[in-house]
């Protein structure tokens, strides 16, 4: 079969050499030409791998393309290889094709927001238990590289791009965190990206949705064998919060009468009421996987939070300074928002499309001030006038870095003792950073500088 493989990433350089390994004919194309492409190239090429650097062609006689995630369906690429035949999959779908029997089961989950942090729980939880587990997909291992490791069970975490390039995937338990406006210059609407997330659900064997949520919700009510989880008192059939304490009406002997406690409130970190969410579904896919109380606990609180997520900076006269980068979206700054009752806002970057006026009315009653920065900061600033005029705002322009300084200096001087200095900019970072982790860096050096002074 010749295959070939659109893009020379991390996850396309992953499936060129699992194809090759199982003898297949593999040609690479890719568009940029620089030293880390050129030499991931070499290392495939000793794989008998033919990687062709320049504007993309399909090859005559290709059979099946794997697309990189990133590649919007109008590529001409994807376009060239949908008029003549040829199948167009992604890495996920590859890696579900490739698995040899016995397989390692998947626990898959997706989302708006949230994914990383609740893969990771999962993983946590997983190993508590005992099991060798590994957090694959969106994040961490490709999963091309793990379907045939040492494994007994795969967390997966998947996003919209990746499920849209995927048919046939069939997870053991399947959940949808969240479902929000994001991404919607890729999927071209709402509810296309609505679509995308849905594919988890397809072929899984127990779905588990977010009761909170009515898009996770109304996604989920085609199957039968559902569970939900809620930051309320649980239902039958739900995982939820009693008074401080996380349990389980859906994994046990009578969910109409009886409850098994999970976890404390104090062992989810860091504390946030969107994080209890993340914690209360990561323990419904393993309570689903058949791992027991002690170690959705255990796993709990041996979990380590990835940066730039709700970090606590410093404290600076009385004012604490928190570092939420990954906030890269409306949904994510809204549940950012609402962990802290006196704000100064630092807001702006790549909104992608989103709007941001449901989020700033929500959030106005906590806002003492705002701080602007980035290429979409002024419809964020019209965004603030109309639904919250009395909130000072400071617009910093430039496009250079270093604007983080100015910025940090700007919140300092609106906050009095007591508030918290948040960054939950509501949109993407590579305006001027080269990621959401170099943005949440460059606030937190600027924080110690103040610090220091």
């Amino acid at each position: 079969m010749n295959v070939v493989v659109a893009g020379l990433g991390v996850s396309g350089a992953a499936a060129a050499r699992a194809l090759a390994a199982r003898g297949e004919r593999v040609t690479v194309l890719e568009s940029a030409d620089g030293e880390r492409q050129r030499a991931t190239a070499a290392g495939l090429a000793e794989l008998g791998v033919e990687v062709r650097f320049g504007e993309p062609a399909l090859p005559a006689g290709t059979s099946l393309l794997v697309t990189s995630p990133g590649w919007r369906p109008t590529h001409p690429l994807l376009v060239a290889a949908a008029d003549a035949g040829v199948e167009v999959i992604g890495e996920v779908e590859l890696a579900w094709r490739l698995r040899q029997e016995p397989a390692a089961p998947w626990l898959a989950l997706t989302g708006t927001n949230g994914k990383t942090t609740a893969v990771r729980m999962l993983t946590s939880m997983l190993s508590a238990a005992g099991h060798k587990a590994v957090a694959v997909g969106n994040v961490g291992v490709p999963i091309v590289e793990a379907v045939d490791g040492p494994y007994d069970v795969l967390a997966v975490e998947l996003s919209s791009f990746q499920l849209h390039w995927s048919s046939t995937l069939a997870p053991r338990v399947a959940a949808v965190l969240n479902v929000a406006p994001d991404h919607i210059d890729w999927h071209g609407s709402m509810e296309e990206y609505a679509a995308a997330k849905a594919r988890i659900f397809a072929g899984a064997g127990t779905v588990v949705y977010n009761a909170d949520d009515a898009s996770s919700s109304r996604l989920a009510e085609p199957y039968a064998s559902r569970v939900g989880f809620t930051l309320a008192v649980p239902r039958p059939g739900q995982l939820g919060v009693v008074e401080d304490l996380l349990v389980d009406r859906a994994f046990v002997a009578d969910p109409a009468t009886s409850a098994e406690e999970l976890a404390c409130l104090a062992d989810v970190r860091p504390f946030a009421p969107h994080n209890v969410a993340n914690a209360l579904a990561a323990a419904a896919l393993a309570r689903a996987y058949g791992v027991p109380p002690e170690a959705v606990r255990r796993g709990l609180r041996e979990f380590t939070p990835d940066p730039h997520r709700i970090a606590h900076v410093a404290r600076v006269g009385e004012v604490d300074y928190v570092d939420d980068s990954k906030a890269t979206n409306p949904h994510a700054a809204a549940a950012s928002l609402a962990a802290y009752e006196s704000i100064v806002w630092i807001a702006g970057g790549q909104l992608k499309g989103a709007e941001i006026d449901d989020l700033v009315r929500q959030a106005a009653p906590r806002l003492r001030g705002a701080v602007l920065l980035g290429t979409d900061r002024d419809v964020i600033r019209r965004a603030l006038a109309r639904h919250a005029a009395n909130v000072p705002v400071v617009d910093v322009p430039g496009q250079d870095t270093g604007v983080m300084d100015r910025v940090v200096a700007e919140a300092a001087r609106l906050a009095t003792p007591g508030d918290t200095v948040l960054l939950a900019p509501a949109g993407a970072s590579l305006d001027m950073f080269a990621s959401y982790g170099a943005r949440g860096e460059a606030f937190a050096r600027a924080v110690r500088r103040l610090a220091a002074r």
